[in-house]
């Protein structure tokens, strides 16, 4: 595919997903994380044959450039850096040769909402700015104002883990005019339970029949506290009139 993709997400999905099937590999993979666990993931890549005989390139010492906080081959690339720093975010890629003039598909699950709303807003402008043609693809919490939210963050608070950016988790709105605020062409939201129900039925039954679950009211509760975002700049150059769920 003649893509760039572009994740923030903590999972390597470039090894779940794209190993098992090398015809949905973009052009290039760039995962983003923090350097202390990109040098595990690293030592994991490296140790695991699994993972280091791989046919994209990896193994490949002409393409292969590796040390403590990064990886960049020629179809995958792994960064350490904090991204709140975009100066040095922005080096680094550029070190792995992203290229912006690719149409590029960011993604981030629960990542913004650990940054100050300025922090998560400045991320969000520089990425709009850096790709005309892109995709920005959202998980994280929504609806924290009501009372099944307030819990949420007082749990997570009591285990020392601060949302800092939970003021912008409001409501799916909120999280749209982040979107459109800071430079996004299209912007739209869904909980999870509203997309969980559009499931096909027979998904549904899979996923249903992996673990016995009798608090099917919880589920309901937690999933419409979480919700999947997105947002579009070049639309049309993406070959996407409108996603709708």
């Amino acid at each position: 595919m003649d893509t760039a993709f572009w994740t923030l997400k903590v999972c390597t999905d470039f090894f779940r997903v794209f190993y098992q099937d090398e015809g949905l590999l973009p052009r290039k993979y760039f995962e983003v994380d923090f350097p202390v666990i990109v040098t595990r993931k690293l030592h994991s890549i490296k140790f695991k044959s699994l993972l280091s005989k791989t046919n994209l390139d990896l193994h490949s010492e002409e393409t292969l450039q590796m040390d403590g906080q990064m990886l960049d081959s020629k179809r995958y690339a792994i960064i350490g850096a904090d991204l709140r720093d975009l100066p040095e975010l922005e080096e680094k890629l550029k070190k792995c040769n992203m290229n912006t003039q690719l149409p590029t598909l960011l993604m981030t699950e629960c990542v913004l909402v650990y940054m100050t709303p300025e922090q998560s807003a400045n991320l969000l402008k520089w990425a709009a700015n850096n790709f005309e043609t892109a995709m920005f693809i959202n998980y994280e919490q929504v609806n924290m104002d009501d009372r099944f939210g307030q819990i949420m963050i007082e749990n997570l608070r009591r285990r020392q883990c601060d949302l800092a950016g939970v003021e912008t988790c409001k409501s799916l709105e909120s999280q749209k005019e982040r979107l459109l605020s800071n430079g996004w062409e299209t912007a739209s939201a869904v909980n999870m339970m509203e997309l969980y129900s559009r499931l096909p039925r027979a998904e549904v039954s899979r996923i249903e029949s992996l673990e016995f679950l009798d608090e099917m009211e919880l589920l309901e509760q937690l999933m419409q506290h979480y919700c999947l975002c997105w947002a579009t700049r070049g639309g049309s150059e993406l070959g996407l009139k409108e996603i709708t769920c």
